[in-house]
């Protein structure tokens, strides 16, 4: 696995770098070697946030955690990241590496795989607007998200949504 580590607002030191890698290593069984972690540390009045990003086989795996110590943000990334892993092992097995799941995990607990059942389905034609059209539909409308065509180009769609920190984000297909 490769690491990319980056630190924002504070100084990632080796001794750090070394504890995220092997913590992280504790889930390699589970990805090819051309997986890559992409970690971001980060400090915000006295409260440190780790976030890791794995991407294996065109899947990506996220968590977060944020903790009064960064060594402890991790501890608990992994035990995360190894429950998302485990809870949904069978949908999983195809695109992770062969045999991951062959030997369990001596603490991972077994849990009942749920049932992703599709309540509503809704259908509308996508218009064409520009960004801050949509974005001003999408408040009208009180909806945290909002789907469109960009008028700049219409082969392209896109989505808005309202970010947790206030701002606006923007996803564009290709």
């Amino acid at each position: 696995m490769k690491f990319v580590f980056t630190g924002r607002k504070m100084e990632l030191t080796d001794a750090l770098k070394d504890y995220a890698e092997k913590k992280l290593a504790k889930l390699e069984r589970f990805f090819q070697n051309d997986s890559e972690a992409t970690v971001i540390c980060h400090t915000e009045r006295g409260r440190y946030t780790a976030e890791v990003t794995v991407r294996c086989a065109g899947m990506y795996f996220r968590a977060q955690e944020t903790k009064n110590d960064m060594y402890a943000a991790f501890d608990a990334i992994v035990d995360m990241l190894e429950r998302q892993i485990q809870k949904n092992k069978t949908r999983l097995e195809k695109r992770l590496r062969s045999g991951a799941f062959a030997v369990p995990a001596a603490d991972a607990v077994e849990e009942a795989e749920e049932e992703y059942e599709l309540i509503r389905r809704k259908r509308f034609a996508l218009k064409p607007m520009a960004v801050e059209e949509a974005i001003l539909q999408m408040n009208l409308l009180g909806h945290s998200f909002y789907a469109f065509k960009n008028a700049e180009d219409e082969n392209r769609y896109c989505v808005v949504y309202c970010r947790n920190d206030g701002g606006y984000g923007l996803i564009e297909s290709d």
